[in-house]
C-alpha cells in the first residue's frame, strides 16, 4: 500500500516537472506572444458581433415559433373536426 502511494506521488511530480518544463519552452520560444493591436481590434469588435449574433437569433426564434403556431392551429382545427360534427 505504501509503494502504490509512492509510485503515485512519483506520478504526480512527473506530471507536474514535464507540464513546467513545456510552458516554459512555449514562453521562452514565443509562440505565446500577440500582436496588441490584434487583440485590441478583436475585443473592439466583439460589440458588433454579439449585436449581430442576437439579432440573427430573435429571427431564427421567430420563424420558428411562426411556424410552430400555424402547425398547432392546423392540429387544433383537426381535433375540433372530431368532437365537432358540423
Amino acid at each position: 500500500m505504501l509503494n502504490r502511494k509512492r509510485d503515485d506521488m512519483n506520478k504526480i511530480k512527473e506530471t507536474l516537472m514535464i507540464t513546467t518544463a513545456a510552458l516554459a519552452f512555449v514562453l521562452l520560444t514565443g509562440t505565446a506572444k500577440a500582436d496588441p493591436q490584434t487583440v485590441i481590434d478583436n475585443l473592439a469588435s466583439v460589440p458588433g458581433k454579439l449585436q449581430n449574433h442576437i439579432q440573427m437569433e430573435i429571427a431564427k426564434t421567430k420563424e420558428f415559433q411562426k411556424e410552430s403556431w400555424a402547425k398547432s392551429k392546423i392540429q387544433f382545427a383537426n381535433l375540433k373536426k372530431l368532437f365537432i360534427k358540423e
